[in-house]
């Protein structure tokens, strides 16, 4: 009798075994399944035609792809999706493709001219300029098919002189790649 109890509790754990083993696949198959789900598919708040409507870059130097957080005169979160397809790629550096540094810095600004323009003046749009970058450390390469996301905060503003000290941060995923002060100059 004692062996049939114990060929019972064989059997039993063997089933729990099987169904845990059939649940944590399902788990892995469905996790596997649900990554093309996980892009950056953010609701902008501003998209490519909008900030063109507001700066006055355009293709190839428009850096900023979407705003997707914005409190204006005071700070927005935006991206570039980097592809193989810009257009500085086949000269920076043709054996392996890095974004190029001072280009990271000159989305920022953008992003920083966003913060900054009021979109109802007509007057205000084509009149903000870079004015330096202080503080500048880049962390690591950004190559095609990373989306460079960008935070910029605005630190100090000078309404009588049109001078603002901006924050700027990108991160690729979790990880820092640029950060640097930033100095915009309002035009009157």
């Amino acid at each position: 009798m004692g062996d049939t109890v114990s060929l019972r509790q064989h059997r039993q754990r063997q089933r729990l075994r099987n169904t845990l083993l059939v649940r944590a696949e399902a788990d892995v198959a469905q996790q596997a399944a649900a990554i093309e789900k996980t892009g950056p598919d953010f609701k902008p708040l501003r998209d490519v035609q909008a900030i063109m409507d507001v700066l006055p870059h355009r293709f190839p130097f428009l850096l900023v792809d979407r705003v997707i957080e914005m409190e204006h005169e005071k700070y927005a979160v935006g991206y570039k999706n980097v592809t193989i397809n810009d257009n500085f790629f086949p000269g920076h550096f043709p054996q392996r493709a890095i974004m190029p540094g001072v280009l990271q810095v000159e989305a920022m600004a953008q992003l920083g001219g966003l913060i900054m323009i009021d979109p109802s003046s007509e007057a205000a749009k084509n009149n903000f300029f870079f004015g330096g970058v202080d503080n500048c450390k880049w962390r690591r390469p950004v190559v095609p098919g990373d989306c460079l996301m960008m935070r910029v905060e605005l630190v100090k503003y000078n309404k009588r002189y049109g001078f603002a000290k901006m924050r700027g941060t990108c991160h690729v995923g979790p990880n820092l790649v640029c950060e640097a002060d930033l100095n915009l100059v309002m035009g009157k």
